[in-house]
This record gives C-alpha cells, structure tokens and sequence, in this order.
C-alpha cells in the first residue's frame, strides 16, 4: 500500500476555492436572520478573510505561484465583498447612506476586473500597489464590522468609518489602476507610430 501525504504546494489554491465555497453559506447564514447563525457567519467569514492572507503567503513559501491561483485570488476577494454588500441590502444592515459607499466599491471592482480581462488580451501587466493591498484589508475588515452589527454594540458607527474608508481607498486605487492601464496603452500607440 502507498502512502499519500498531502501536497503543500496545492493548498493555497484550495485555501482560495475554500474562500469562494464559503461565501454562499455566509450569505444565507446571515439572510437567516438569527443572531446564533449571524455569529456563525461572522466566524466563518473571518476564516474566509484570513485565507486571502495565508494562500499568497503559503504559494511563494512553497514556491508554488499558479496562473489559477493569480487569477482566482483576487476574483475570490471581489465575489465575498461583493456578494455580502449585496446582503446587506437586503437584511438590513444597510442604510440609505450606506448605499454609496457600497456601489463605489462594486463599480470600481467590475471596472477594474474588465480592464484585466482587456490587458490579458492585450500583454499588459501593471502591478498591484501596496494602496490596493491596504484598500483590500480595509474592505475586508469593514465587512467583518458589518457583520457584528448587530451582535457587538458600538460597531455600527466603526463599520460606517470603515466602509466609506474603504469606499475612498477603492475610488483611488481603482483611479491609480486606470492611469497604469493608460499609460502602458499610450507607451504602445506611440511605439507603433
């Protein structure tokens, strides 16, 4: 009988499709509208946030950076914010005014993810900034306080703070991801002329 044993190198590609398990189970916990279940919701999310962690620091300790897991990560991030702002809209934990932030955040996603899929097309890599990585935590910390609203007092005015930080932060990097783009397709036109 062979022994297997587990490949570390795989694990920050399923840390990533952990993350994106989780995120229906996280919307209905918390569409259930029980404090026990939002409790469990929060946990699990807070796992799931962890993970956007651990997966790119376990794939270049092992040497094991994926074209899968570059392209998985971020999509991963952008479907937990997106789809938890959406069920906030629907449980509550939204306001009027808490609209705003969250549809910058949603638009400057979608901009930015079909400005990737054009610069695939197109050879262009243009980095993540250090910004882009704070505005990710950020994000990922204001939905954890959006969560614990209505289970830890106090946290609704910091997940207020939170969110519109976060919504700023999004607005700039997305602002800095558009003039890379531009500046690497005006570099090309130039160079064909």
């Amino acid at each position: 009988m062979t022994e297997t044993r587990f490949d570390m190198a795989k694990l920050p590609n399923w840390l990533t499709y952990g993350r994106i398990g989780a995120i229906p189970v996280i919307m209905l916990l918390i569409l259930a509208g029980h404090p026990a279940l939002r409790w469990l919701a929060l946990i699990l999310y807070v796992a799931a946030a962890i993970t956007d962690f651990l997966d790119g620091y376990l794939a270049r300790k092992y040497g094991s950076v994926s074209p899968i897991g570059r392209m998985l990560d971020p999509i991963a991030d952008k479907l937990l914010v997106g789809a938890l702002l959406l069920v906030f809209c629907f449980d509550g934990t939204f306001g009027v005014w808490d609209l705003i932030p969250a549809t910058i955040i949603l638009l400057r996603e979608i901009f930015v993810s079909g400005l990737r899929e054009f610069m695939g097309t197109e050879k262009i890599v243009v980095p993540v900034s250090m910004l882009a990585k704070y505005k990710t935590t950020v994000q990922l910390i204001a939905i954890g306080m959006l969560i614990a609203e209505p289970l830890i007092f106090g946290t609704r005015e910091v997940s207020d703070i939170l969110l519109w930080l976060a919504a700023v932060l999004t607005a700039i990097t997305g602002w800095q991801y558009w003039q890379g783009v531009s500046s690497n397709l005006a570099a090309r036109e130039s160079d064909t002329e």
